[in-house]
Formats: structure tokens, sequence, C-alpha cells
């Protein structure tokens, strides 16, 4: 398999679990805690979004350094590289924002 799709997926699938599982979790929490759990699991969800997306693409700045330094250097391909795993994360914890968010929703 291409080493830049598996990372990709790999991406993608880290940042989704993140949110996804956080959200569970802070849901049970809120149980715990005589919280309403649906609000609980929907504000987590949307607040730890970028944090997902950080912790999937190596949870520093060093891909945003890869892509200025390339830049910089005329290389464009690895720098594209880079912004394609912040996408591909990104498109994860959207989408599992989103799943979240429609298995909260009411049925009224």
């Amino acid at each position: 398999m291409n080493r830049v799709y598996a990372h990709a997926v790999l991406d993608f699938c880290i940042a989704f679990g993140v949110v996804l599982g956080g959200a569970m979790l802070a849901g049970m929490a809120a149980l715990f805690l005589w919280r309403p759990p649906a609000e609980t699991v929907l504000e987590i969800a949307s607040r730890i979004k970028i944090w997902a997306v950080v912790v999937a693409v190596g949870g520093s700045i060093d891909p945003i350094r890869v892509i200025e330094a390339n830049v910089m250097e005329g290389y464009l391909s690895p720098a594209v590289q880079q912004i394609g795993y912040i996408v591909c994360a990104f498109l994860g914890a959207h989408l599992a924002t989103e799943l979240v968010q429609w298995m909260c929703r009411n049925p009224g």
C-alpha cells in the first residue's frame, strides 16, 4: 500500500477516535456527576475537535515546520503532503463530531 495513503488514513482514524472516544467518556463522566450526558457529549466533541487534529498529525508544531522549510526551498510536494495529512485529520475529527451530533439529536 502507498505510504502516503496509509499515513492519511491513519491520521483520519486517529482524529476520529480521539473525538468519538473523548466525547463518549465525557458522557459517562456526566452520568457520575449528575449532569445531562447529551449536552456534555456535544460540548466536549466540539471543544476537542482541534486537539484531535493536533494529536493525529504529531502533537507538535513539526508539521508546520516541514511545510515552511520545504516551501522556502521550493519543494512543494512534501508541503502538500503535510497539508493533506492535516486535512485528512480534520475530516476525521469533523466526521466524528457530526456523528456525535447525530447520535444526540432529539427524535421528536
